[in-house]
């Protein structure tokens, strides 16, 4: 079984979680498995250095002053801007009784339909629920993409090898990923030609604009032409 080992300290009930986490404290809860809620407080970076190697589905070995208790990480909260752990709780667990828990799922092999036709290599479930002892809790489950060789190629919850222990809760014939053909690119006219052909209409109507207003200018000339002759036969 695969475990992960914490110390923790005591926390008084009337400590400020403010206070605390400015000196990089972070309170916690323990409760669970007929525990009554108990208060303590962990020192951040090692709680973190805890949380990055054990994630929600390894045990942890909490030590608390000079008891040992088996735990999860069963709820976690970050700090919206800085990313800091500012509150966890730990649920306690009976190694003799089974447990449900979400396990997340790594994807390994290559899916020939990805690397040599270009197809996108899309996730629907990144984590699975299962049932089984505490000391049976896998780490991760592996689900190999090999299969994916065409677009549309599926692989679904009854391919991960479960190992001994371990119930899957999830349904067997839910998708797990998928490979879609990627999107084509709609042919569009050349920009060259598009130009070309506006630039023809436009001259066009100039053309005929030029035109109508040398016939209007010549017309006008005539008017004056009369006037002026009707003038001179005055």
């Amino acid at each position: 079984m695969e475990t992960v080992s914490l110390t923790v300290e005591a926390r008084a009930k009337d400590s400020s979680a403010k206070d605390l986490r400015r000196e990089s404290i972070v309170p916690c809860v323990l409760y669970g498995n007929d525990t009554d809620n108990i208060p303590i407080q962990c020192e951040h970076n090692e709680l973190f250095r805890t949380y990055a190697k054990a994630g929600a589905s390894t045990i942890v070995e909490l030590a608390v002053g000079s008891k040992k208790v088996p735990v999860l990480f069963h709820a976690i909260d970050f700090h919206p801007v800085t990313e800091k752990i500012i509150h966890v709780d730990f649920y306690a667990v009976d190694m003799k009784k089974k447990i449900e828990a979400r396990i997340p799922i790594e994807f390994t092999g290559e899916s020939s339909a990805v690397k040599e036709q270009g197809g996108v290599f899309v996730t629907v479930r990144d984590s699975l629920r299962v049932s089984c002892l505490p000391a049976d809790l896998p780490h991760a489950l592996e689900a190999d993409i090999t299969s994916l060789v065409e677009f549309g190629d599926s692989i679904s919850v009854a391919s991960i090898p479960v190992p001994e222990g371990v119930e899957i809760m999830t349904d067997a014939k839910e998708m797990i990923a998928n490979v879609q053909e990627p999107r084509r690119i709609e042919e569009e006219l050349p920009v060259e030609a598009a130009e070309g052909e506006e630039g023809e209409v436009v001259e066009g109507e100039e053309g005929e604009a030029t035109e109508s207003e040398g016939a209007e200018g010549e017309g006008e000339k005539a008017e004056e032409g009369s006037e002026g002759g009707g003038g001179e036969k005055e």
